[in-house]
């Protein structure tokens, strides 16, 4: 968990969850993966995290992403690989891992919010066959900025 939480403090720009927000995860309310340094995709390909999976990996975790089904939809609400580690595969690892459990499910689109001055996201999206359907204005708080929506049709 530690691990986790050290790769969100240093990403500002996605949501700044507590360990009780993860501990949800670890319980089962929510969908979460884990990308490790020892993965075969540049670093190793994601995990489901079960229960006490997210201890097992905490000394060396390279990223992280957590969704959930809302209907049809796949939701993903927080999302972010260490710095060192981006750019080697890791995120589109843990994206693709998602996107299949979802796919599992019969979820017909993937959703999120990003940060609209978070280039680099928005670039990765793109590259992942997500496009821009909607603004929330002033949805993010320090510093105050608007959420861009995403969608990706799934299937």
């Amino acid at each position: 968990m530690e691990a986790i939480l050290a790769i969100q403090a240093a990403c500002p720009e996605i949501a700044q969850w507590t360990a009780w927000d993860y501990d949800r995860v670890a319980r089962g309310e929510m969908a979460g993966w884990v990308a490790t340094e020892n993965s075969n995709v540049g670093v190793d390909a994601a995990a489901a995290v079960a229960g006490a999976a997210v201890t097992e990996f905490a000394a060396e975790v390279a990223g992280f992403l957590v969704a959930r089904r809302l209907s049809s939809e796949l939701e993903i609400l927080n999302f972010a690989v260490e710095s060192e580690w981006r750019r080697c595969g890791i995120g589109a690892a843990l994206l693709t891992e998602a996107l299949q459990w979802a796919e599992t499910l019969q979820a017909t689109q993937a959703i999120l919010e990003v940060r609209a001055s978070n280039l680099a996201a928005l670039r990765f999206y793109e590259r992942h066959k997500f496009e821009v359907v909607g603004r929330r204005p002033r949805y993010y708080t320090a510093p105050v900025e608007d959420a861009l929506l995403l969608t990706a049709p799934l299937g």
